[in-house]
């Protein structure tokens, strides 16, 4: 394991207190946190309780319970050890961190979200949509199907994700055709009640048609998108749908 280094008692108390900030640095983070007779996962889980039992809830426990999930500590393992010293340190402790390990561990529950929507469809999620994230309210992802002959691509939402108006133009031909393969979203076009869109339904947008697709408020959305072949076409990337648009929508 790469060894543990710590600079904050030096940057904080390096000039009032430096003997402490030796101490916290070189001592306690130092030796005792690089310490080989009990594992770094099982250290966290000890000064987590440690903090818990003794009512501090402040930064510190923050810091401490970052450390115990980038050593591996899952948020069932986290929900578990919490629970169990409640019942010896207190119950009020226990909401207090819980509180603050929700939010250190949300990112683990959008995984593990994504992961449950993967398991839905035959198409890979695919990369973070980078080149359009200007475009989008949220993140999205994209996976290449075809790139020849006729365009293909698999487009994922997280939960209230949704791209912007836009419109497909061509001289001729061109436009788009939505097929949902997981999840529900919304396609809406200008002027018009938007329609729910669940697993094995489809859209056909003509060009010229300013619309918008995306995810519903509490379930991720996967839909293929399929050029159609048009000469001449482009897209014109429009204002983004509004929170209060977007909010009447159940």
């Amino acid at each position: 394991m790469k060894k543990i280094t710590q600079d904050a008692g030096r940057k904080s108390l390096g000039e009032f207190a430096p003997e402490f900030a030796h101490f916290n640095d070189d001592v306690l983070f130092g030796e005792n946190w690089n310490n080989r007779d009990i594992d770094h996962k099982t250290r966290c889980i000890i000064t987590v309780v440690a903090l818990m039992a003794s009512g501090i809830t402040d930064s510190s426990l923050k810091y401490h319970l970052e450390n115990a999930k980038r050593a591996g500590v899952t948020k069932k393992e986290i929900a578990a050890v919490v629970t169990h010293v409640a019942f010896y340190a207190g119950w009020p402790k226990a909401w207090a961190v819980f509180n603050m390990a929700k939010d250190v561990w949300a990112e683990e529950n959008a995984e593990t979200a994504m992961a449950a929507h993967a398991n839905q469809m035959v198409f890979p999620i695919g990369a973070p949509n980078d080149g359009f994230k200007q475009y989008f309210s949220g993140k999205s992802y994209l996976a290449p199907v075809s790139k020849e002959q006729v365009g293909i691509f698999n487009v994922t939402f997280e939960p209230k994700c949704r791209n912007n108006w836009h419109i497909h133009h061509a001289d001729k031909g061109g436009g788009q055709i939505l097929i949902c393969v997981a999840g529900r979203g919304w396609y809406q076009e200008w002027g018009k009640e938007a329609v729910e869109m669940k697993s094995g339904d489809c859209v056909n947008i003509p060009e010229g048609v300013k619309h918008w697709h995306g995810a519903a408020k509490n379930s991720w959305f996967s839909h293929l998108a399929i050029e159609v072949p048009g000469v001449n076409g482009s897209n014109e990337w429009l204002a983004p749908v509004s929170d209060e648009e977007y909010d009447k929508l159940p």
